[in-house]
Order: C-alpha cells, then structure tokens, then sequence
C-alpha cells in the first residue's frame, strides 16, 4: 500500500525585519551657573534612556558663541591645545582652543571673560584682550587658516586693543610709546602699526560668532550697555567711551575706513571693532555658526525628536539664542523641537507661538531656584524620562 503524498512542508519564517531604533538629538546649552552644555546633554540622555535603553540617543551641547563654544566643539570631535595665556588683568594661566585641519575656535570668554577676574573683582578700565590674542597667535602659528572667534563675557572694555597687539600690532602714544593694557589707555592713542598683524594674517579667514548688534560708541555701544557690567562706574563710562572713539578714529585713519558704527563692533567690550577692522572678521549669529561647526544637521538626520535647552527660556531666547536656533534648524527638516529649561518666563502661548512642541523646566519639579540648581543634574534626567514618556511611547 503507498503513503499518501505528503504537502510540501511551509517554507521557513522569514526573519523580522531588523529596525532601526529611534533617534533623538539632544542639543542644549549650558545651564549657565549651574551645568555646561556637556553635562545637561548627558543627564537628559540618562533619564531618556531609563525609559527606552535601546534609544538611540545623539548628545550634541551647543551654545551660541559665548562660554561653552570651545566645549561644543570639543565635543564633535576637534582637539584641544593648551596654550600659555594671561588673564583679563594679566594674571599668567593655561587656556585652551580647539583645533581640526587647519580650523581653530577660540573662545574669548574661557581666557579673558569675567569669571577670570582674580577674586571677581573687575578692573574696567585696564582689563585688556591681550590673553585672548596670545591663544590666538599660538593658533595662526601653528598654521591655522581659519578662524572661529566666540565672543562674549569679556571683562574688559578696551576695544580689542589688547588682542591685535598680542597679534603683533603697535599702539603708540605721541611720544611713540607702547601703550598699556587697558581702555583707558587707548584716550592717549596717537597711531598705530599694523604690520606685523597684516603679516600673520596673511590668507586667514576669520569668523566671528556673536548675537550682539551693538555699534562701538554712543548710548548703544560698548562702554555705555556694556561697561558697568564689568564694573565701571558712569565716569568711567564716560571716560571709556571717548577712549574708545579715539581707538577708532585712529584705526578709521590707518585702514581708510570707520567701522565704530558697524552692527556688532561694541560686541565684547569693543572687541567686536577690532576682529572686524583689524582682523577682517565676518561676523555671524552665534549659534548658528555653532551649528555648522558641531555638524547639527548631520546629526540631526534620521531623529524624530530633538531636545534643547538653556537655563532660563525667556523673551531674551526667542532673540537669536541657542534654542530658537535649533529650533529653526530641526522645524525645517520637520522634526519637533522641547525644550528643557531651570526656568520658563515664556507662557505656554508664547512658547508655542514660537515653535517649541513643549517647554519641561526644572521648577515644575522643584520650586526652590537652591535647591532646583543644586539638584539640577538628577532633575534633569527625571525630566529626560518624563519626555521619553510622552513624545515616544
């Protein structure tokens, strides 16, 4: 008797299909006082993953030209270079830029910034730049070609001054003296050299991230907005403000032409004037020059979620900050933007009308501003496992 035939066994399972895990970019700046960028990042991305352990989860600190710029792009990959440098009041020290090919980023405030000052006590009228063009000559030494210049939190008011003539620049007074660090020098300015400066930057192209739109002189400029932040008194102000207008004149008349008026010159004490009169500086928003340099929209690719963040989300943010500027990067490519924040001043009509799917600050957890900045790392990834739970169920 012959078997019965039998059907022909089913084909194997097919394997699943292998998927890729959700991508979310998580791009904050510092939380200033508190965290740096690199630590905000970091703790977000703890509680994001508490939720979903196979997230897959791109941290990227940013900031928007000022303390932190350094970090941000240390973080996406360029190398660090320690370098001699002084302080605002010439006090000697260690800085440090990053370095990739031939592109350097220095960052004004991590050398001669206000937290630099020695026991914080402010000097307006003889904090020089001077350090911050020692890190800079050690970068154009070393071959550099390009150059990102992060200005912001400068203790000084000397116009730059002190930064072109670490560069090789001479001020001199009319007995063709050297003069001294300082803004209030620069009232007894009588003319300058400039050509050891437009010797060594000979074919450097020089980018200068700030948000500040300021012009050198008058009510909106430097010594006026600026000066009593950094410790000047209104006599002071005065004084500095005519200093600075020399400081200009005199530049006016050496390169042919007046750049006092320029959006940006009174950026950083007046550095602004000097990066664009004397180093041919492009200036650009700060965070979006940050942007390109970390690579944001590379990492940005694939993510359905991104999240920034500063420590105070208020009118000022919405002004070119570090979270509008990624919001605008990550809207054009279509991909929702929450903010994580020590505190919002914004109503939830104003953050939505601004573009943010969601604000989530520290204070809706911890009311107490002590306790919330001492706590901020833990409340931080509480906050990243709350985003988890919501945005990506």
């Amino acid at each position: 008797m012959t078997e019965p035939e039998r059907p022909p066994a089913p084909p194997p399972p097919a394997p699943p299909l292998a998927v890729a895990p959700r991508r979310v970019l998580v791009a904050p700046d510092k939380f200033k006082g508190c965290l740096p960028a690199v630590a905000v990042a970091a703790a977000v991305a703890r509680g994001l993953r508490t939720v979903h352990p196979d997230l897959d989860v791109v941290e990227l600190p940013v900031a928007d030209g000022g303390d932190g710029t350094v970090e941000a792009a240390l973080t996406a990959g360029y190398a660090a270079v320690h370098v001699p440098a002084t302080g605002p009041t010439g006090r000697p020290g260690t800085a440090r830029y990053a370095r990739r090919g031939d592109r350097a980023v220095v960052e004004l405030a991590a050398v001669v910034g206000l937290d630099l000052l020695p026991d914080g006590v402010p000097d307006p009228l003889h904090a020089s730049t001077a350090g911050l063009g020692l890190v800079v000559r050690h970068a154009l030494d070393a071959g550099v070609r390009e150059l990102v210049l992060g200005l912001g939190g400068s203790a000084s008011t000397d116009g730059g001054a002190g930064l072109v003539q670490a560069l090789g620049a001479r001020l001199l007074d009319a007995d063709g003296r050297e003069l001294p660090p300082g803004g209030a020098a620069l009232a007894r300015l009588a003319s300058v050299d400039l050509a050891a400066l437009t010797s060594r930057l000979a074919g450097v192209r020089v980018l200068v991230a700030s948000d500040v739109t300021s012009p050198l002189l008058g009510p909106d400029g430097a010594a006026a907005v600026f000066g009593p932040q950094k410790g000047a008194d209104a006599d002071q102000v005065v004084l500095l403000d005519a200093a600075l207008a020399r400081w200009a004149a005199v530049v006016a008349a050496a390169t042919g032409t007046d750049h006092a008026d320029q959006p940006g010159a009174g950026a950083a004490g007046g550095t602004g004037f000097a990066a664009i009169a004397l180093l041919g500086g492009e200036m650009r928003s700060g965070i979006e020059l940050v942007l390109d340099l970390v690579g944001f929209d590379e990492r940005l690719a694939g993510a359905s979620l991104v999240v920034t963040g500063e420590g105070s989300l208020d009118a000022q943010s919405l002004s070119g900050k570090a979270p509008v500027g990624v919001l605008d990067r990550a809207r054009a490519a279509g991909v929702p933007v929450v903010v994580v924040a020590g505190r919002s001043l914004l109503s939830p009509a104003e953050s939505a009308a601004a573009g943010f799917a969601a604000v989530h600050p520290l204070s809706a957890l911890e009311p107490d501003v002590a306790r919330s900045i001492a706590h901020a790392g833990p409340l931080l990834t509480e906050t990243g496992a709350a985003i988890a739970h919501r945005w990506l169920p």
